[in-house]
């Protein structure tokens, strides 16, 4: 057992959503799903309680609670991308599966979860600072998926 978990609340869909980000993410599986020994607010003995995957490696643990409690913001996955190639498919993936798209490189998944697709080169001209990270953040502050070519040219300037 891990000596930590991210618990992410779903309404009743935790076992379909891990096996969409097993599907869609690498070093990401579901390793255990767990149904409830008896009656509970938002379900019935039998029902799929908890969901134990991983996400990209990190260790997660669904749980179907029930509509009490929605996905917001203040909680994303931030999935590191090498090229454009990689940002389409992941946005795509969660987009194109009921999603929704945000802006700067967020989207949200048809659960409500949020994720920020965020490529390399954007990371790194933030970290950079000084001019080239303003006109990286405000190429970025136009767009909802980040294009990698527009990043790369406001970090040279242009």
């Amino acid at each position: 057992m891990n000596k930590n978990t991210i618990c992410l609340w779903f309404d009743r869909d935790a076992e379909e959503a891990a096996k969409f980000y097993a599907a869609t993410f690498p070093d990401s599986e579901v390793t255990a799903v767990r149904k409830a020994p008896s009656d509970f607010p938002s379900g019935k003995k039998g029902d799929v309680l908890t969901v134990e995957f991983t996400v990209c490696g990190i260790p997660c643990l669904g749980l179907n609670g029930g509509p009490t409690f929605p996905q917001t913001e203040a909680f994303s996955f931030q999935i590191a991308t090498e090229d454009q190639e990689e940002t389409d498919r992941y946005w795509n993936a969660i987009v194109g599966n009921g999603g929704a798209e945000s802006a700067c490189g967020w989207c949200k998944d048809k659960w409500g979860l949020n994720w920020q697709i965020a490529p390399r080169v954007l990371t790194e001209a933030m970290a950079a600072g000084g001019e080239e990270a303003q006109r990286a953040f405000e190429a970025m502050m136009t767009m909802q998926k980040i294009d990698v070519a527009k990043i790369e040219a406001a970090r040279r300037g242009g």
